[in-house]
């Protein structure tokens, strides 16, 4: 299906747990940086949310997989209010009971930046790898390993698989402060990071979890970005995690 932000169609996907009841969770998932909604990591992911008893919604962000839009002009703005537009979506769902947002990599940190505008919606968030370094490198005059001079920013710069970048997606990173995002969100947080991430530095959950009011971190011992070799782990961490929140929740009626 498609879900419209602001005229660009998002390639979606609602998927319902085997046990349905009047009232579900909903958890929104987003993909990362050249990333896709079905990718091996977020499936083995939903599969975990769907036998916690969860409601699905994952979809292709601006620029990527079958949404529209073009991957040169994506930025974390666009982003965040796709994000929003998932979760108004979520909301008006007559089964959906509390909404919960999971981001892989630079998604995990749109989740971490929309979590915090839409705390008031948001009953707990996962960022798995969160690219949350991508503001800051962008103010230091380095993305993707390509050097610019951060006060003149070039009108684009090179990215992976020979596709490009425009200078927008810098200077939208360069005005984002990721602690300030932490700062709001006083929800319940997992964090879920391989020591072996050589795309995002596991020091980026470190420092989440340390600075959330409410986290959990789970390191995946000699994994990778995209958990390549211990995705059991990372998806066993995630339905516990969800689980735990659900028996909550029940509990606090």
């Amino acid at each position: 299906m498609y879900i419209t932000d602001d005229g660009i169609r998002l390639s979606a996907k609602l998927d319902m747990p085997e046990k349905q009841r009047s009232k579900m969770p909903v958890v929104v998932i987003i993909h990362g940086f050249t990333g896709h909604k079905d990718e091996p990591h977020l499936l083995a992911v939903n599969k975990a949310l769907l036998e916690a008893g969860c409601v699905t919604l994952r979809a292709d962000m601006y620029g990527h997989g079958e949404s529209g839009g073009a991957f040169h002009d994506h930025n974390l703005f666009k982003w965040m209010n796709n994000a929003m537009a998932l979760i108004d979506y979520a909301k008006a769902l007559p089964f959906t009971g509390n909404i919960y947002l999971l981001g892989h990599s630079q998604g995990g940190l749109t989740a971490i930046l929309t979590a915090a505008m839409e705390r008031d919606v948001i009953k707990g968030l996962m960022a798995l790898s969160p690219a949350n370094m991508i503001p800051e490198i962008a103010r230091q005059g380095s993305l993707l390993g390509y050097p610019y001079d951060p006060e003149h920013i070039p009108a684009e710069i090179p990215a992976w698989n020979g596709k490009t970048l425009g200078g927008n997606y810098i200077r939208v990173a360069q005005t984002i402060h990721v602690e300030e995002a932490i700062d709001r969100y006083q929800g319940p947080v997992l964090l879920v990071h391989g020591d072996n991430d050589g795309a995002v530095p596991v020091q980026c959950s470190i420092d989440a979890a340390a600075r959330y009011a409410n986290a959990q971190l789970c390191i995946i011992k000699g994994d990778d970005h995209c958990y390549g070799f211990h995705l059991d782990q990372v998806a066993d961490a995630v339905q516990k995690w969800i689980e735990a929140r659900i028996a909550e929740d029940a509990k606090n009626g």
